[in-house]
């Protein structure tokens, strides 16, 4: 049985890093843009939901910095030897996001902390369900090839993000328009729990990156099923752990 080498070549190496590197700062210039919006809109509008999404967005600044940092090495070598320290920073950037959105959630529940109705609120949150997910898939498919568990990990706050993003829209234009304000925190709940299991990963080093690695010419039967693994690793890939 013969082995291949799937491994992407330095060239590609060099040009998936830049790619990474271009991805990570239009997050964190769009975010600081949406932070500031956020921030401004939900203190105008006294809605404790907007502040929130705000400094989320400081938050999933944080973690692309952090990332940001990794890669402003040039040598392939020294990013690999920052990747541990790239994901405890992700790790806690996840944890502290599910501790916000958790105590935001359970105070909104208990009425000290409703959303409020904001025009800009639901503009700013339409805005980032538009745009964070394309910036969320770039980076995941870069990270997964390069074989990153950091730039696989941002994306996947990045992703978080959007969700928050759906909820917060989904909360204020029910808080609008219906009334219901316990739509927001009950949505909350369930993404501060996906945010603890992601920071665990990440804390843990693990990454869903799809690394490639050498793998036989004949796929086995353990290979095909790899394919429809939760995280997407197949004939040729493994899970960076």
């Amino acid at each position: 049985m013969t082995a291949i080498s799937l491994g992407p070549t330095p060239t590609r190496r060099d040009a998936l890093a830049k790619r990474i590197r271009f991805l990570v700062a239009a997050t964190i210039i769009y975010n600081v843009i949406e932070a500031i919006a956020a921030l401004t809109a939900g203190t105008l509008a006294s809605s404790t939901a907007l502040i929130g999404f705000g400094l989320d967005s400081v938050i999933e600044v944080s973690s692309a910095a952090a990332v940001a940092w990794q890669f402003s090495a040039r040598d392939h070598a020294l990013r690999e030897a920052r990747e541990r320290t790239t994901l405890r920073i992700i790790a806690v950037s996840f944890f502290a996001l599910a501790l916000y959105v958790t105590i935001d959630a359970v105070r909104a529940l208990v009425g000290t902390g409703e959303a409020e109705r904001s025009i800009p609120g639901i503009v700013i949150a339409a805005l980032s369900l538009a745009v964070m997910p394309f910036l969320s898939a770039a980076q995941r498919r870069a990270g997964r090839e390069l074989g990153s568990a950091s730039a696989v990990a941002d994306s996947k706050q990045t992703l978080l993000c959007t969700y928050l993003s759906a909820v917060l829209l989904l909360g204020l234009v029910l808080n609008a328009t219906l009334g219901w304000s316990w739509a927001d925190p009950i949505a909350a709940l369930v993404i501060a729990a996906i945010a603890v299991r992601e920071g665990r990963d990440a804390w843990q080093g693990k990454g869903c990156c799809a690394a490639p690695v050498t793998a036989a010419a004949h796929p086995t039967e353990a290979d095909a099923n790899a394919e429809a693994d939760g995280c997407g690793c197949g004939p040729g890939k493994a899970c960076c752990s």
